[in-house]
């Protein structure tokens, strides 16, 4: 048999059924009807969904957690497992293309862990402006803050979710969620 006539017998019964086609409701948002994206077809990133998974980034995450340091330890064991005030933090959680050190999802408060390297980076203004813009409050500190100041480290981060500290404040590193009027402050 030729391959011409294979081709022909395979797209009269497979590719070319109209009357199949026909029947699939159609979906202006390009999600294949009522059960969902229609098997194959690409699906158009969504850049502002944060909560769809970037890849790569859970194995980012994953890997993160295996080195972290020693500030990143000192700090997890007082927030993990409710320790604080029985409010519940995850670490290394990928949020869009960013992956941030801890995480308090009921108060929407990002904690991070900021080494030398930080010091006036571009890209963590950016990355701050971004979570900020997606409800999110964040609370920066540095190293040897968590190392030499553990426990004013930690009544800062129950001042930020008691909300007694709700203001930006650059002295304690505090960037407090863009508010639904869509003003923006740094």
């Amino acid at each position: 048999m030729a391959f011409d006539s294979i081709f022909a017998i395979l797209a009269d019964k497979i590719l070319f059924d109209i009357d199949a086609a026909t029947r699939i409701p159609f979906s202006p948002r390009g999600e294949g009807g009522p059960k969902g994206r229609m098997r194959g077809t690409p699906r158009m990133p969504d850049n502002d969904d944060i909560s769809k998974r970037r890849p790569g980034k859970t194995r980012q995450a994953r890997r993160l957690r295996q080195i972290e340091t020693e500030e990143e330890y000192r700090l997890w064991s007082d927030l993990r497992d409710r320790r604080l005030n029985g409010y519940k933090f995850a670490r290394q959680i990928p949020l869009g293309s960013y992956v941030v050190d801890f995480l308090c999802r009921e108060k929407l408060l990002i904690v991070e862990i900021d080494g030398f390297q930080h010091a006036s980076s571009p890209s963590d203004i950016i990355r701050t402006r971004w979570l900020k813009a997606r409800g999110y409050s964040v609370l920066r500190f540095w190293n040897h803050a968590i190392t030499r100041e553990r426990r004013a480290v930690l009544e800062t981060i129950l001042a930020a979710l008691e909300s007694r500290i709700f203001e930006r404040d650059d002295i304690l590193r505090f960037y407090p969620a863009i508010e639904p009027t869509g003003e923006i402050s740094e």
